[in-house]
């Protein structure tokens, strides 16, 4: 992966969250897919964003160790989304 950065915050912001709606938001990728890039209009931006939300992830686990899978999970999830991979075509690979 090249120019992604990979971050983790308390809450997602109002304008990560808008549009989302029913279960927690546990990560967001933010940026241009590598399905979408061109060298000609993908050159000199900003890393694309991959933001793991803790409390959301504290809220839905039951100890550390299900703490530690589920954010690699989410991370996974999120980094499948960079290389363009949809929600959709991930709830048929059986992924969640």
């Amino acid at each position: 992966m090249e120019n992604v950065a990979v971050l983790t915050a308390d809450a997602p912001s109002p304008t990560q969250r808008r549009g989302r709606t029913g279960r927690s938001l546990l990560g967001l990728y933010e940026g241009v897919n590598l399905t979408r890039r061109s060298p000609v209009r993908y050159s000199a931006v900003m890393p694309d964003r991959i933001t793991i939300f803790r409390l959301s992830h504290c809220r839905i686990v039951r100890d550390e160790d299900e703490l530690r899978r589920r954010v690699a999970r989410t991370v996974a999830h999120e980094i499948a989304h960079h290389f363009g991979i949809s929600d959709d075509r991930l709830r048929e690979l059986g992924a969640y």
